[in-house]
């Protein structure tokens, strides 16, 4: 179960990324996670996933 709070899924997907994943598709493809529901999400607190960087920033 991920967090349906925006900023506490920030955390969590960007500790998810950093520690476990190569990419944000590797992390839901793996997890069964929406990847599109996550960037909505974070796109309302204006977070967007940084490919380079493996991170919402």
């Amino acid at each position: 179960m991920i967090p349906k709070d925006p900023v506490m899924l920030l955390s969590f997907v960007n500790l998810k990324l950093r520690d476990y994943y190569s990419s944000l598709e590797a992390m839901c493809d793996d997890m069964d996670l929406d990847m599109d529901g996550i960037e909505e999400k974070l796109a309302v607190i204006d977070y967007h996933y940084d490919k380079e960087r493996n991170q919402f920033i």
